[in-house]
């Protein structure tokens, strides 16, 4: 167990690749394969966290965004992609290729009272296979799968699917790992018990750390070395933790949107909406959903420019991934890697309207005002009535199960194998892809039993043939999080709010979901819940609220030492 405190001197260093050593594995000989003739490829995942569907320049949104622009205009974009609503069980979805649930990642991740602000004891280890508040021994990740195969396996970012020694990245089949262990933290100066590591070192923040830039530069690092150690291909998982709380951002990147949004969340609605239609992206028939705030005129001219100053930062914090992007894309140029590397990118789940409480009533943002443009504060958020514009044109956000809640941009890029450049694919599809698809480049086994357990069959499907405009021929896809509720199967979607009536939508005919038909196909809508609720049976989904289990104490775990405890 060991801390480092970086200055910047010692960090340009490292990332120069002159000092900090990086461990790879690979098989010895180069274990070079052929995929239809070829090197098999090189895959990188890039999620961005808490992004809506319409904020990116590709998706009809106005931040500038050029290098995502680029990676849609020269590959493909799915409209109908989907994820898991939050932050968590997305994370457990996408590594393990199963429903959150069956990772055991069915809410939240579970901290013990030396961590968490309430003071209780483990809250999100329920007692329940589905609710134990990390990834579970009875998946795989993606990085466990590929491995064997000879991939390099290396990840930046967020992690959020395991708190405790023995649930980090480095135990879960990566080789190289720097990022944050924890959740939302200060972009500036991650807090000690956030957990920032390289592998299994405590790392200080150094002068001039953001988090944005530095996740990008350890994946350059890493990436850089991979390539030059052999011939077998890697496997880079790069987890931003923006555009989530709390709003921060450089000032000079704030100051190319600051006035922007003066004209208010109205205008920039009916902007987005239009030219999402330009694009092909939704169609005209579809209404807008109905604006979930007051009306901009309403509002006084003080409180308007505290509103553009929030999304101002929001945009901002985008762009900075978008340049941080740039800068991986021309690494990979630079190494003659780019041609043969998947690049995926995609959002853990729709804009994010949480407040402070748990009734979402935070429509013009939360934390203090002078806290913009600062290094300070947690909880400092844009609000509903802007997450309302970035989710343009769904309804409902982060937490839901409506398309606000779980449709994500999906941009595939591969120039060796995706030759249909600049086009869209409907097909409906799912994190629960991602596996597959990374085991069919791979050319990789998904194992039966790995490390003396039993591994759960994966639910996804390979999006290859999606990438040649085929069907995916699958039955549906379903969706569970605190007790708001999905089936979707071909046109149909089946969606639910906690404690409120199933509803029934025409996807093709009404993606926005503003007209009930359930009066109209009453034996569909009764199929539709019966295949969920034997799905929710079957991967273990409760009833929300879900309690502990009468009688279950969760085990006693140790904090991790921080930086901070190390020191002394």
């Amino acid at each position: 167990m060991s801390v480092h405190s970086y200055t910047r001197r010692d960090f340009l260093k490292a990332v120069g690749l002159g000092t900090v050593g990086v461990t790879l594995s690979g098989c010895a000989g180069g274990m070079r394969q052929i995929l239809g003739g070829k090197k098999r490829p090189n895959i990188i995942l890039i999620m961005a966290d808490d992004m809506g569907y319409s904020d990116i320049g590709c998706y009809g949104g106005e931040v500038d965004t050029p290098n995502i622009d680029s990676l849609a205009a020269n590959g493909i974009r799915f409209t109908q992609f989907y994820n898991t609503a939050r932050c968590c069980p997305t994370r457990a979805s996408l590594l393990t290729g199963l429903y959150p649930h069956q990772a055991s990642i069915g809410h939240m991740t579970v901290e013990n009272a030396e961590a968490n602000e309430e003071g209780r004891e483990q809250h999100y280890d329920y007692g329940y296979p589905g609710y134990r508040g990390s990834l579970n021994r009875n998946c795989v990740t993606i990085a466990e799968a590929l491995k064997p195969a000879g991939y390099h396996t290396i990840m930046s970012g967020k992690w959020h699917v395991g708190t405790f020694e023995g649930m980090w990245p480095v135990d879960r089949g990566f080789d190289e790992y720097f990022g944050v262990i924890r959740g939302a933290c200060n972009f500036w100066n991650p807090e000690p018990k956030r957990l920032l590591l390289h592998n299994r070192e405590r790392i200080k923040p150094w002068d001039g750390f953001y988090t944005t830039d530095a996740f990008t530069d350890y994946a350059i690092k890493f990436i850089s070395k991979a390539s030059r150690a052999d011939d077998n291909p890697f496997f880079c998982y790069l987890a931003y933790n923006a555009p989530h709380w709390p709003l921060h951002a450089w000032p000079e990147d704030i100051a190319k949107y600051r006035g922007k949004y003066r004209k208010g969340w109205d205008a920039i609605r009916k902007e987005r909406y239009e030219r999402m239609i330009r694009m092909g992206l939704v169609k005209a028939e579809w209404d807008m959903s109905d604006r979930d705030a007051p009306a901009w005129e309403d509002i006084g001219e003080e409180r308007k420019d505290e509103l553009d100053f929030r999304m101002a930062i929001y945009a901002a914090m985008i762009d900075r991934m978008d340049q941080n992007i740039g800068r991986l894309v021309k690494t990979l140029k630079d190494l003659g890697e780019l041609d043969n590397t998947l690049i995926l990118f995609f959002v853990d789940n729709g804009a994010c309207a949480e407040d402070e409480g748990e009734d979402f009533e935070d429509v013009y943002g939360g934390g203090p005002g002078w806290q913009l443009g600062t290094k300070k504060g947690y909880f400092l958020t844009y609000g509903r009535a802007w997450a309302n514009a970035s989710n343009t044109p769904y309804r409902f956000y982060k937490h839901w199960s409506h398309e606000g809640g779980i449709a994500s941009p999906l941009i595939a890029h591969w120039p060796e194998g995706i030759k249909d450049h600049g086009a869209f694919r409907h097909e409906p599809a799912h994190l629960i892809d991602l596996m597959p698809t990374c085991l069919e480049l791979a050319e990789a086994e998904y194992p039966k039993h790995y490390k003396g357990h039993a591994i759960l069959p994966k639910e996804g499907v390979s999006l290859l043939p999606a990438f040649d405009d085929k069907s995916l021929n699958r039955e549906a896809i379903y969706f569970e999080h605190e007790g708001n509720r999905a089936v979707r199967m071909g046109k149909w979607k089946l969606v639910a709010e906690h404690a409120e009536p199933w509803r029934l939508y025409d996807m093709e005919a009404d993606r926005t979901e503003m007209h009930d038909v359930s009066g109209d196909h009453r034996q569909l809508r009764a199929k539709m819940i019966g295949m969920y609720d034997s799905w929710a049976r079957r991967c273990g989904v409760l009833p929300w609220p879900v309690r502990r289990k009468s009688g279950f104490e969760p085990p006693e775990r140790d904090y991790p030492k921080t930086w901070e405890d190390l020191r002394v």
